[in-house]
């Protein structure tokens, strides 16, 4: 399944990996943590080659993702096979790279050009095919202002494309409207959080839209209905606000129920949970490239699996529609 990354022109595998678990442990302090626990960086590189050997070509991360290390692991998994990936990364939060401590956040354009070197040295590059704005509650203006500096990166190769990472339709709109080659909005959605209005936002604009938390944080893979917790330094650990899928490290019982109640439908075919919730996202949009986490291969095998199922027929995406219809 190939899939065009918004008016860019780009082709990308249907499926992109998300490599923000794969950056390992980065926080604040201690107060605060924003990776997804340890990794092992052999596994991670195993996992994304095994990801390319199954068909996924787009990789989505970000320069403070444990501090540069996603950057890093990825760029040198696909060093020697740079030209067969599309990669795309993101800007905007501040980070000590030897620490790995995280900062706050700088939409200067003096920060987007230097967060770029950055990101080439670390991903081992010359260019990156698209790059995200990563602060997602910006002033349109202030993102407006990034716009020239951008279309001048564009210009000189640096870019091929870039985006912003959003969960407000009307930002993402007046973005894509006034930057040429805007072409991509990151933004939360899954099966169990429907988002229309920024999806129809998307397809209007030629937008693609790239599916953040397409399995709900990893509720959606199933394993947390044994009420398991994550680990103490995961950021599903912490009481951020927008943390509801997870509660005190533990799946949240009103989500794991919702999920019950569509379980029957997702796994029709043969797939499995996770493969469901992907294929109801191909159903939703044209526009859509869920970008699932993974730290292992058999999350990457399971993952990319769901390329072979497609989307949702019809009826099944209709009967899921009408089951969530009461909890939306």
């Amino acid at each position: 399944m190939r899939r065009i990354l918004g008016r860019s022109g780009i082709e990308v595998s249907g499926l992109g990996m998300g490599c923000w678990a794969i950056g390992g442990p980065y926080g604040n302090s201690g107060t605060e943590q924003f990776g997804w626990g340890e990794v092992d960086d052999e596994e991670s590189t195993r996992a994304l080659h095994r990801a390319f050997d199954l068909g996924v070509t787009f990789y989505d991360t970000a320069s403070s993702y444990g501090a540069g290390h996603s950057e890093k692991v990825l760029g040198a998994a696909f060093r020697d096979r740079r030209d067969e990936v599309v990669i795309a990364s993101k800007w905007g939060y501040t980070f000590d790279e030897q620490t790995r401590g995280a900062g706050g956040s700088d939409s200067s354009t003096a920060y987007l050009r230097s967060c770029l070197e950055g990101s080439l040295r670390r991903l081992g590059t010359d260019y990156v095919d698209l790059y995200q704005l990563h602060i997602g509650d910006l002033p349109v203006a202030e993102a407006l202002d990034l716009a020239g500096t951008l279309e001048e990166l564009v210009a000189a190769g640096t870019l091929r494309a870039y985006g912003w990472s959003t969960d407000d339709p009307a930002k993402a709109e007046a973005f894509a409207a006034q930057a040429p080659h805007c072409t991509a909005i990151q933004h939360d959605v899954s099966v169990l959080r429907d988002t229309p209005v920024m999806i129809a936002v998307c397809e209007a604009s030629g937008q693609a839209s790239i599916n953040r938390g397409p399995l709900a944080m990893g509720l959606l893979s199933g394993k947390y209905h044994d009420r398991r917790q994550v680990a103490g330094n995961d950021v599903r650990r912490m009481d951020y606000a927008w943390m509801t899928y997870f509660k005190d490290g533990a799946g949240s019982p009103e989500w794991l129920a919702a999920i019950d109640g569509i379980r029957d439908v997702l796994t029709g075919g043969g797939r499995t949970l996770a493969q469901g919730a992907l294929a109801w996202l191909w159903a939703r949009s044209p526009a859509t490239i869920p970008i699932p986490g993974f730290r292992t291969v058999a999350q990457v095998e399971e993952n990319a699996g769901a390329l072979a199922h497609g989307p949702l027929a019809p009826e099944e995406f209709a009967q899921v529609e009408k089951l969530l219809a009461a909890t939306r």
